[in-house]
């Protein structure tokens, strides 16, 4: 059983999806990184120093001050 498993293993697909995926988890990190350190601070400086962690859109038709007060705390 360990012989097929080590042979299972051992083919390209498998080994590929593997490495794929490692390399998928380090790619969205350095995205996620350069977006929240680098370009939104850009944005915001650009646009006269706009926040968008606070800002949110209220689907339901109600006006709140900010988000605090809409989860209402």
């Amino acid at each position: 059983m360990l012989s097929e498993f080590k042979k299972f293993i051992m083919r390209g697909n498998v080994l590929d999806l593997a490495i794929g995926v490692i390399i998928g988890a380090a790619f969205g990190k350095i995205v996620s990184s350069l977006v929240n350190d680098v370009l939104m601070p850009l944005i915001s400086l650009a646009m006269e120093r706009v926040y968008f962690s606070g800002l949110f859109i209220s689907l339901n038709g109600k006006d709140y001050a900010n988000l605090a007060a809409r989860k209402g705390r």
